[in-house]
């Protein structure tokens, strides 16, 4: 071999070892700052789901007293959820005198000040959503904003600060979302190289998409997936997805024949009662969600990464209490014995560890801190 190409197999050789040992480094950081994220809460509906987050609002939603109780609780971190369309107002100063950022930024301290981890978790409207399916200039618009982002919380601790790219995606085309999480991911990493990031699978970022995605070239990532399953009895009251879950209440969990006959009656249609009917001959148990979620653990231990559950839970509102404790007893042990962090949605909204209205001190929800497996701080 020439002299010249020697070397310059040599120099491909020495590069692409060193790209190896940087992604080894990488992931081993992430592993262990997914220690942190063991036991978490979705502050959701506090700067995003809503459209309009004034501060009279934001102000009382959530405050430092709620923060405080968190940590009590026994939760070592917050998914704080920001809807994208203020964000991107906020950083291209549209609005005269909005605070919107400024708030945000309180609220982040506030956590980090509660000794809390904390998710910067972008999660935008449906509209947004859908604009970053079919359009590329939206998914420019995205990396210019995470840009932003990424930048703005650079100087914050990056031990206890994790960059989500995206709340359930909803891009159908997998290999669409794989190139536009690894575009967001080269440029989070460009404004805050020594921060973890937070990637996820396409659409619902449910354990399927999991499955389906391949993990990014940047070692310093921890991957995601959500948890509903079965929908039939997470959603059960619903009004905002499948139209017949608005007709469901008192599904138990887990579900025998007697006491279901009566409630196939509560399905509008034919289809819609197959569909309820096939909830309880899936034999959903504590053994059926084991089964998926070590599905999930799985991928990640095939994949040499570390892997979290940052949404679980069930809408309380016409579900028989006890049923919903069987499940998320069942859903936290299952990510417990497979080493899997989580973080229940949410605080106080209609899937909420307490009741509470703007302004006024929390009602804890006793018999969920006890499925969710927390201990109070004195």
């Amino acid at each position: 071999m020439r002299p010249f190409l020697a070397s310059l197999v040599v120099l491909f050789v020495l590069g692409a070892n060193t790209i190896a040992q940087d992604r080894a480094a990488g992931v081993q950081l992430a592993f262990a700052r997914a220690q942190h994220l063991s036991h978490g809460i979705n502050a959701s509906e506090w700067f995003a789901q809503r459209g309009n987050y004034p501060a009279e609002f934001t102000n009382e939603y959530i405050d430092s007293g709620d923060i405080a109780l968190m940590a009590k609780l026994g939760f070592d971190h917050v998914r704080l959820s920001i809807d994208a369309a203020p964000l991107e107002a906020a950083f291209r100063g549209y609005r005269q005198n909005d605070d919107f950022l400024q708030r945000l930024d309180k609220a982040v301290d506030m956590i980090l000040g509660g000794g809390l981890a904390v998710l910067i978790d972008l999660h935008p409207s449906d509209n947004y959503k859908q604009q970053l399916r079919n359009g590329n200039d939206s998914v420019d618009q995205l990396v210019t904003l995470w840009r932003e982002l990424a930048a703005h919380y650079a100087d914050r601790d990056p031990e206890r600060v994790f960059f989500e790219i995206m709340n359930e995606p909803e891009v159908n085309d997998s290999y669409r979302w794989a190139g536009i999480q690894e575009r967001v991911a080269a440029a989070i990493r460009e404004e805050a190289p020594k921060h973890t990031i937070i990637a996820t699978g396409c659409t619902w970022s449910d354990v399927w998409d999991l499955l389906a995605l391949q993990p990014l070239a940047d070692g310093n990532v921890i991957y995601n997936f959500h948890f509903y399953e079965p929908h039939e009895f997470t959603h059960q009251g619903a009004t905002w997805s499948v139209p017949y879950w608005s007709y469901t209440h008192n599904i138990p969990y887990p579900a025998t024949e007697t006491s279901m006959q009566e409630l196939l009656k509560e399905a509008p249609d034919p289809v819609n009662r197959y569909e309820l009917e096939n909830y309880w001959l899936n034999h959903w148990d504590a053994h059926h969600i084991r089964s998926l979620i070590d599905e999930a653990a799985q991928w990640a231990r095939d994949n040499h990464v570390p892997l979290i559950c940052d949404e679980f839970g069930a809408f309380r509102d016409h579900t028989d209490p006890d049923s919903r404790m069987n499940w998320l007893h069942d859903v936290r042990t299952a990510l417990e014995a497979d080493g899997i962090g989580w973080a229940m949605w949410d605080y106080s909204g209609g899937f909420g560890v307490v009741r509470k209205q703007p302004g006024k001190t929390a009602q804890v929800d006793d018999a969920v801190v006890k499925a969710l497996g927390l201990v109070k701080k004195q």
